[in-house]
C-alpha cells in the first residue's frame, strides 16, 4: 500500500435530497476541504446557507470549517490496519444541512442550491408538530406536489382514480393518522389542482415562504440543561429566522418560554459549560442561565449564534429590496387585472434573484476574558450600529480571492483537548460567490448596486495572555 493511500480515508456525506456522496480525504483535511469537494461534485457555487454536521450524542453539530476532521472523529479514524489484523472502520458520516434559514427563497440565486434547500425544508415539514395550523400543511403539500409533479390532470367522473402520490411523503405522520390515507388522497389533489399552471420555480418559492409560518421548521434546536448536574437537558434553544426562542419540554411536548428577537438580546455569555442570556434593557439579575454540557458544545453554539446574527443583519437590505419588488409586482397584477385575466407577470425564466454581496456589522462583538475562560457575544441594535459600522469594517471576500464556498467559514487555533475550546481565536466570514446563475440579470444588478461594497468578513478576535479582556 502506498504512503498516499495510507493517508486517505473515505467519508460518506448525506444530502438533504436523500442522496449520498462518498468522498476521499486526507488525515489533515478540514471541514472546508470536504465542503469544497461536495460543492464541486454537486456542480454548485452557492451553498452559503448550508453547513456540514456530525452527530454527537444524538445531536447534529455544525463543523467549524477551518478545523481538522480529526477534531470531530474518534482517534481510531486516524489508525490504519496493522498487518491485516485490524480492520479499518466503516466510513464515517457527515450531513449537508441548512445552517441558516431564510424567509425568501429569492435570496438563493442558484436553482440547484434552492432545490437542495427546498429538500431540506420538505423533511423538516414532515417532522413538524404545529397541530393548530393544519391548513398550512395542506397548502405546503399542494406546493410540493406542483414542484415535484407539475400539472396533473384529474380523472373524469367515469374514470377510475389512481393515486399518484404517497400521502406520507407530503404530510406529517400525525395528519396521516388523524385524517386517514383515503381523505388525503381525495383532498390533496384538489389543493394541487388549484395551482394549475404554476411553474416548479414559483411553487418552490411559495413553499419556502409558507413554511416559515410553522415555528418549528425554519429553526435549529440545541438541547440545554437547566441544572448543570442534570443528566438530560429539558430546555431547548431554538435559533430562528429573527433571533432565539427558549422552550421547555413537558411530556415530550415543546412549550415556548421566551422569544428573543436579536434586537432584544443584550448579551450572550459562555463560561465553560455555562450559558447566560441577558435580555436587553433588563437588570443582570433577570438573566437566564443554562448549561451546554461541555465547552465543545459551548464554542460551536457561540459560533452558530454569532454568525446567524451577522447574517441576519447583512440580509436586511436585500430582503427590503425584495419586498419592494414583490409589492411592485402585486400592484402591477392589480392594475392589469382590469385589462386581462391571463396574467404572466413573472414568467418562467424570470428570477428576480438578488446577486448578493453580503455585508455585516461589527455589532456582533465577541468578548473574551482569559482569566475566567469565558466567551460572550454583545448584541447591539441593528438600527443603531449596523449602517454606521458596516462599510468601515468589512470588505468583499471575492476581492481577496477567497476559495471558500461555505456561506460562513470559521477558523481557530489548534487545540489538543476539550478544555482548550474555551480559549481561542475566533474568526468568521461570509464570502460571496464569484459567479451565480440568475434568471433576471437586470433585477440582480439592481440589488447588487444596493449592496455594492458590502459583505460579511467577521472581525478577528485573539485572546491575549497579558490582557484580561478584549472586545470588538
Amino acid at each position: 500500500m502506498s504512503v498516499t493511500a495510507k493517508q486517505e480515508r473515505t467519508l460518506c456525506v448525506l444530502l438533504p435530497n436523500k442522496e449520498q456522496l462518498d468522498i476521499t480525504v486526507g488525515l489533515k483535511s478540514t471541514g472546508q476541504d470536504v465542503f469544497n469537494r461536495v460543492a464541486e461534485l454537486l456542480g454548485m457555487k452557492e451553498l452559503h446557507f448550508f453547513g456540514l454536521t456530525v452527530v454527537k450524542d444524538n445531536e447534529h453539530i455544525f463543523l467549524d470549517m477551518e478545523e481538522k476532521l480529526t477534531k470531530y472523529f474518534p482517534k481510531e479514524w486516524k489508525q490504519d490496519s496493522v498487518k491485516g489484523i485490524q480492520k479499518r472502520a466503516l466510513p464515517l458520516v457527515l450531513c449537508l444541512k441548512v445552517q441558516y434559514y431564510v424567509e425568501n427563497g429569492r435570496l438563493i440565486c442558484e436553482r440547484k442550491a434552492r432545490h437542495l434547500y427546498y429538500s431540506d425544508l420538505r423533511e423538516r415539514v414532515l417532522r413538524s408538530e404545529c397541530r393548530q395550523q393544519e391548513e398550512v400543511y395542506f397548502q405546503l403539500a399542494g406546493y410540493a406536489l406542483q414542484a415535484d409533479l407539475a400539472d396533473h390532470l384529474l380523472p373524469g367522473e367515469d374514470e377510475e382514480t389512481t393515486p399518484y402520490f404517497q400521502p406520507k411523503e407530503y404530510f406529517p405522520p400525525w395528519i396521516v393518522a388523524k385524517r386517514g390515507v383515503n381523505y388525503l388522497l381525495c383532498h390533496g389533489p384538489k389543493v394541487h389542482r388549484e395551482l394549475w399552471g404554476m411553474s416548479a420555480r414559483d411553487a418552490i418559492l411559495h413553499f419556502i415562504k409558507e413554511s416559515c409560518r410553522l415555528e418549528d421548521v425554519p429553526v435549529t434546536f440545541y438541547r440545554l440543561q437547566k441544572d448543570k448536574k442534570a443528566e438530560r437537558g429539558t430546555a431547548l434553544l431554538g435559533l430562528t429566522l429573527r433571533g432565539m426562542q427558549v422552550y421547555q419540554e413537558v411530556n415530550n411536548i415543546r412549550q415556548m418560554l421566551y422569544d428573543f428577537p436579536w434586537s432584544n438580546v443584550g448579551r450572550l455569555t459562555f463560561l465553560g459549560k455555562k450559558f447566560e442570556i441577558q435580555p436587553d434593557g433588563l437588570p443582570s439579575a433577570r438573566k437566564l442561565v443554562y448549561y451546554t454540557g461541555s465547552p465543545f458544545r459551548s464554542r460551536h453554539l457561540l459560533l452558530h449564534l454569532s454568525c446567524s446574527h451577522r447574517l441576519y443583519l447583512s440580509l436586511q437590505p436585500a430582503l427590503k429590496h425584495l419586498r419592494q419588488l414583490e409589492e411592485s409586482e402585486e400592484k402591477k397584477r392589480y392594475r392589469e387585472s382590469y385589462i386581462s385575466d391571463d396574467l404572466d407577470l413573472d414568467p418562467p425564466g424570470s428570477e428576480s434573484s438578488p446577486g448578493l454581496s453580503r455585508r455585516s456589522t461589527s455589532s456582533s462583538g465577541i468578548e473574551v476574558d482569559t482569566r475566567q475562560h469565558s466567551v460572550s457575544m454583545e448584541i447591539a441594535s441593528m438600527e443603531e450600529e449596523g449602517p454606521r459600522r458596516a462599510e468601515k469594517c468589512f470588505s468583499s471576500a471575492a476581492s481577496h480571492g477567497s476559495s471558500h464556498t461555505s456561506g460562513v467559514d470559521t477558523g481557530s487555533k489548534a487545540r489538543t483537548d476539550d478544555e482548550e475550546w474555551q480559549e481561542e481565536e475566533i474568526q468568521a466570514n461570509v464570502s460571496s460567490p464569484k459567479e451565480v446563475l440568475v434568471d433576471d440579470p437586470e433585477e440582480m444588478f439592481q440589488l447588487a448596486d444596493l449592496l455594492e461594497g458590502m459583505s460579511v468578513d467577521c472581525p478577528a478576535l485573539t485572546s491575549e495572555n497579558h490582557q484580561p479582556g478584549a472586545e470588538v
